[in-house]
């Protein structure tokens, strides 16, 4: 279901990843996309304009005050019929203001994570390249779902990369 896999959580010098008592944490890889005014784009989910950030590939990454980036997970992920999950922030981040926000992992969704990552005080944030970022919860339902995000053909399926909005 998630690969590569950390069966304990790795803490030393680090901010945690890998599995916990009821989750996973999963790390963050070392490509940002941080957005920025600097070409007057317009943040449109229509008609995603991808002059409105810069990538960056490094260890950390600086997000300006106020501002926001997309980043991928370096684990791969294949949900179960009967499983799905939620994103939540780890404490470190959320103590410095950084959140992340990632939308459910829904049955049989699979791929990479793209991962938003809001810097919410007037200060620019440091983020960590492959450290934990956030904690996937699973929920486990009695039976298989109806329809599943494979069965719809869902159009963030095995996304690879940073996958910008798409309609």
């Amino acid at each position: 279901m998630i690969s590569p896999f950390s069966e304990k959580q790795v803490r030393e010098g680090v901010i945690s990843y890998g599995l916990s008592s009821y989750g996973y944490d999963l790390r963050v890889s070392d490509e940002f996309k941080i957005f920025t005014n600097v070409n007057s784009a317009i943040i449109d989910p229509k008609a995603f304009d991808e002059r409105s950030f810069v990538t960056v590939v490094s260890e950390s990454v600086i997000i300006p005050p106020n501002s926001f980036a997309l980043a991928r997970s370096i684990e791969y992920f294949k949900i179960p019929r009967d499983v799905l999950t939620i994103c939540v922030g780890k404490s470190t981040y959320a103590r410095c203001g950084i959140i992340v926000n990632v939308t459910p992992f829904e049955p049989e969704w699979e791929g990479y994570v793209t991962l938003e990552i809001s810097n919410t005080t007037p200060l620019p944030a440091r983020v960590y390249a492959n450290e934990g970022l956030c904690q996937i919860l699973f929920f486990q339902s009695d039976e298989s779902c109806e329809v599943s995000y494979a069965d719809r053909k869902g159009k963030y399926q095995k996304q690879q990369g940073i996958v910008l909005p798409k309609l």
